[in-house]
């Protein structure tokens, strides 16, 4: 990446919002894995050496800008010569801060090897320390800098809403921004316990969770009002007030005050048992089961702590976890791990802090934060944590009583995790060597692409490809692609390998071209060492049609022919230059490759899946440019079906409420174009 010369920018910066990394086409699967950070636990090992030739040059640069800074709180950025980000750094005092890097004295060798490679640096003042370490954190995931503690963090959490701008307020699972009117309850780590606490919530108090046009276009009680896990608002089973309290109980319990909820169930049990209302007094028991439930699934609640952040690190042999639990409502709404890639001289307190700064960034934090280490900078962390929040954050580190407990529990959590993950990167290296024997690959494999096709007769026809390294599974990496081609046969699996391909490589030689050394030698590689094709020789040789065309050289293909009556143990290897091969039946490459081929077809037929439902309930007016959500229903809400709305007239159209006479005029022009 070519620069310009460097530029001292200085003045008060209040904007502190930047777009975030996007997730992959289609999610890999609703419960995450413990989230990796790039390659999971690598470290960086910088190749410069700081000699003292490079080191004094460096230091002159750095010693040019200090005169001109000022003794303000602020950002700063360090390049090198080909103009790629070293280091963000936020300070107190600007002056002070980079004076001490043009001295240097007391160096560590990270710091020496940053400032022998500085070629540049530039600068941003802001008000107060606060916003500097909100700035800081954003270039830092923005940037990804090599000499930083990086953080990737690519799902947002899930959270719990009761929807505010309906009569009959719908219970939800929501991720990302809170652009929707209502409350949220969580954060809850996975999806998994999203799903479990909304399916006892559903038990509890019978709230609807379909959607706004689901719910408006029903004309008899769903099956969820048959089996009790809905009141049944939709057609008037219950009347508003009395959902409207049903709705007040699940606000209360999701908010703490669940004995408040419990007790008065509890009563009104006993009033409808002793009136002989026995099935009254039935509903009610389930109800309180199924609040019990919600508290009993948790594998461990707090008594004394109402809300809190558990965050606990763990360190070995240079490689770090970090381990997040979350506790709401005296419940707790689970954990998950995280492998920072971090320089092996770092402190505890500095990774740690620099991982709190990253992952408040985005997100609110509780109103305590608990942690198992002490950080630099608590106050002024906590300060810009409850910016973000919008409420007062305490940050403390427990010594004793249940408090100490928890941080205990969350830090041997961290031990294990890291126990775990190191375990599991070593037999996944011994098995990517493994298939570099098998398939005669002699430089080593840090990436492995699978790619599959999944469709119906030709039909919903999508294109896969996921991705495995040192770390596993790298779901972050996973794509699906729909197939575009026209001219394609239905079916013609030949034709859809060549699209995927072409897609492929074209957009990673434009993103990320070979001609050049990577930035970060260690980081997880953008090309892969092997593409595995899920099919024979046709297959391959349409991949390799497509790599040839574009240029692509050095990366090796693989065809997985099934065996026959698609046993697995059975399969035929088409590798270019040589003659079809088997595995023994026992290799560990063979059960790998089966392993990996299993993945790309689990990932393949889910974006099918998932594409073939979202067809399923396509509408008419998804295809008309300029209609938005809002308009949609307004539409359906006063016509009732897509049908009707094309057969209405202008005149109905322009009558319909939030319909404007440019809109009626756009619905009416399509429908009637085509015929309708």
């Amino acid at each position: 990446m070519a620069r310009g010369p460097a530029i001292a920018y200085m003045g008060p910066m209040t904007s502190r919002k930047t777009d975030q990394d996007l997730p992959p086409d289609e999610p890999a699967g609703d419960d995450e894995p413990e989230a990796t950070l790039e390659s999971a636990g690598s470290q960086v090992e910088i190749l410069v050496e700081a000699t003292p030739e490079r080191l004094r040059s460096g230091m002159e640069v750095i010693g040019r800008f200090v005169k001109t800074l000022p003794g303000k709180p602020g950002v700063y950025r360090m390049f090198d010569a080909a103009g790629d980000v070293l280091y963000v750094g936020k300070a107190r005092n600007l002056k002070a801060r980079v004076s001490a890097y043009a001295r240097g004295q007391a160096h560590t060798n990270r710091v020496a090897r940053m400032i022998a490679e500085t070629a540049a640096m530039e600068f941003v003042t802001t008000n107060t320390e606060t916003e500097a370490l909100l700035l800081e954190a954003n270039l830092i995931k923005q940037l990804r800098p090599r000499y930083n503690v990086l953080l990737r963090d690519d799902k947002s959490f899930p959270y719990i809403l009761v929807t505010g701008d309906h009569p009959s307020p719908q219970l939800a699972k929501h991720r990302g921004a809170r652009n929707h009117k209502g409350e949220y309850y969580g954060p809850f780590a996975n999806a998994g316990a999203v799903n479990r606490t909304i399916n006892a919530l559903q038990r509890a108090f019978l709230l609807r969770t379909c959607s706004d046009s689901y719910y408006e276009n029903r004309t008899r009680p769903c099956l969820l009002f048959q089996i009790k896990r809905c009141a049944g608002p939709c057609t008037g089973e219950v009347s508003h007030t009395d959902y409207a309290a049903l709705v007040d109980e699940a606000r209360l319990f999701l908010s703490g005050r669940s004995s408040a909820v419990k007790q008065r169930l509890a009563q009104e049990m006993q009033q409808a048992s002793e009136h002989l209302e026995f099935e009254r007094a039935a509903r009610y028991r389930d109800r309180l089961a199924a609040l019990s439930a919600v508290q009993s699934n948790q594998d461990i609640n707090t008594q004394g702590v109402e809300e809190a952040d558990v965050v606990a690190l763990a360190q070995e042999a240079g490689h770090t976890c970090v381990q997040v639990f979350f506790f709401r409502n005296h419940q707790n709404w689970g954990n998950r791990a995280y492998f920072p890639r971090a320089d092996r001289t770092l402190s505890e307190m500095e990774v740690l802090g620099a991982f709190l700064a990253q992952f408040y960034e985005d997100k609110p934090a509780s109103r305590l934060v608990l942690l198992s280490h002490e950080v630099e900078d608590a106050d002024v962390l906590a300060e810009a944590m409850a910016v973000r929040a919008g409420h007062r954050v305490d940050i403390a580190v427990p010594r004793r009583g249940e408090k100490a407990d928890l941080v205990a529990y969350a830090r041997r959590n961290a031990q294990e995790a890291l126990a775990r993950q190191l375990a599991d990167t070593t037999a996944q290296t011994r098995l990517l060597a493994s298939l570099g024997e098998a398939f005669g690959i002699e430089e080593p494999i840090r990436r492995v692409e699978v790619y599959d096709n999944s469709h119906i007769m030709g039909t919903n026809a999508v294109g896969a490809m996921i991705v495995a390294g040192p770390g596993g599974f790298m779901k972050t990496h996973y794509r699906t692609f729909n197939i575009r081609s026209e001219e394609l046969t239905p079916g013609d699996d030949f034709g859809m390998m060549r699209e995927v391909m072409q897609r492929r490589f074209s957009r990673l030689l434009k993103d990320a071209p070979r001609d050049g050394a990577p930035a970060d030698p260690d980081a997880f590689p953008l090309w892969p060492d092997l593409v595995l094709v899920d099919g024979g020789k046709g297959q391959l040789e349409a991949a390799r049609a497509i790599l040839e065309g574009l240029g692509v050289s050095g990366v090796n293909l693989v065809g997985i022919a099934k065996g026959r009556d698609r046993d697995a143990g059975r399969e035929t290897f088409f590798v270019p230059g040589r003659q079809p091969f088997r595995l023994p039946p026992r290799d560990p490459a063979l059960y790998f490759v089966q392993r990996l081929r299993d993945e790309a077809h689990r990932f393949a037929i889910g974006a099918h899946r998932a594409k073939r439902k979202r067809e399923l309930v396509r509408s008419p007016l998804d295809e008309i440019a300029g209609i938005g959500p809002a308009r949609k229903r307004a539409l359906l809400l006063h016509f009732g079906t897509a049908k009707a709305v094309s057969r209405a007239s202008l005149e109905d159209l322009m009558g319909a409420p939030g319909v404007n006479a440019a809109t009626a005029r756009l619905v009416y022009d399509h429908f009637h174009e085509r015929g309708g």
